[in-house]
């Protein structure tokens, strides 16, 4: 089962405070707006998601079809069907995608000491 990209989502409390923060770890912007309350940030090979005013909680995030550069992998596992692997597996999922779609969807659950998982397909 290949998952992607991997990156933590941190639900933050002040995103230029974190933005601060982060960059005095070196920690660079790799992609996302702050007016809309998300960064993605970068350190080598290391990806944190700065997330403010969307979850309620920090998330584990992987994006299937991409690498940690978020570019677009040659081959890749389509979400609907890590759903359907995941289902079989007996996991519960928290969203789930429509299985007739494709492209961009996500699927999450919550682990045994609940903490959230995003798997989310951007391609």
């Amino acid at each position: 089962m290949e998952l992607g990209g991997f990156s933590v989502s941190l639900n933050v409390a002040d995103i230029h405070a974190s933005d601060a923060f982060y960059k005095k770890l070196g920690f660079t912007v790799f992609h996302g707006d702050k007016t809309q309350g998300w960064l993605i940030m970068k350190n080598g090979k290391t990806n944190i998601g700065l997330i403010q005013g969307m979850f309620d909680k920090n998330i584990l995030t992987f994006n299937t079809g991409w690498d940690q550069d978020a570019t677009e992998t040659e081959t890749f596992t389509d979400v609907r069907e890590l759903q359907t692997q995941l289902t079989e597996q007996g996991v519960e999922l928290t969203t789930k995608a429509d299985l007739n779609s494709n492209g961009p969807a996500s699927i999450a659950m919550v682990d045994p000491d609940g903490n959230p998982i995003l798997i989310d397909q951007h391609r």
